[in-house]
């Protein structure tokens, strides 16, 4: 599992159902991206008045490790070893059964409490980027694409009319509306799909029909959907 969302619960079911033959009442391992609540709140489903979850190994940075171990009631669930620790490091994959290679990419985010990663997952015919939060493209950043077959992306925003009365220059992240042409010609240069992910409830593009969601499909940029699989 990458991320642990406040819905935990059901994020658990979905993994259950993808995975063949798998039934599991907590995941096998969990990777986290950053410390923004909704990629590590579900965490507390681990803790004993939930799941009470027994040595679940949690992939975490440095600054990530040091959060959960230093606040509750994270804290709580590391030294009761509801979950283990394990220290990644930035462009250094960490093997997983034989089969597959998950490594963390950083990526500029509003990194308060921890830093912010991507993960780019390999499997043993097929690779894949998850990006859900970033604050802007830096220069080169398409290279992180490179050999890559599926791409799940930071949509947050279409554009800046969709949260009237707040400043979204304090909330920076790439505006679809922005980047489509370039998203475009990637898919088109990098033979890699491109799914749109992470979208605020704000963003039109999560609505079938309308007309954002449209120049997203013509431009051969996908929305991501619940419930879709990739084999690797």
């Amino acid at each position: 599992m990458i991320d642990a969302t406040p819905e935990f619960g059901s994020q658990l079911a979905e993994l259950n159902r993808g995975a063949a033959n798998r039934t599991g009442e907590t995941p096998d391992g969990i990777f986290l991206t950053h410390a923004h609540v909704g990629h590590y709140a579900g965490l507390v489903n681990l803790g004993r008045e939930v799941m009470s979850g027994d040595g679940v190994p949690l992939w975490v940075m440095p600054r990530m490790a040091g959060f959960l171990e230093m606040n509750q009631p994270w804290a709580s669930l590391v030294k009761e070893r509801r979950v283990v620790l394990h220290e990644l490091s930035a462009g250094s994959p960490v093997q997983l059964g034989g089969q597959l290679a998950v490594q963390p990419i950083l990526v500029p985010h509003r990194d308060e409490f921890s830093e912010t990663v991507a993960f780019r997952i390999e499997g043993p015919s097929r690779r894949v980027l998850w990006l859900p939060d970033i604050d802007r493209w830096p220069e080169g950043w398409t290279d992180w694409l490179i050999d890559v077959d599926v791409a799940w992306l930071d949509g947050t925003f279409f554009d800046d009319s969709e949260l009237p009365g707040r400043n979204l220059a304090k909330i920076p992240h790439p505006r679809i509306n922005d980047h489509l042409a370039e998203y475009s010609r990637v898919v088109e240069e990098r033979s890699v799909e491109i799914r749109l992910v992470h979208l605020n409830h704000s963003n039109p593009v999560s609505c079938p029909g309308t007309r954002q969601a449209k120049r997203v499909s013509s431009a051969g940029i996908g929305i991501a959907q619940e419930g879709e699989f990739v084999g690797l």
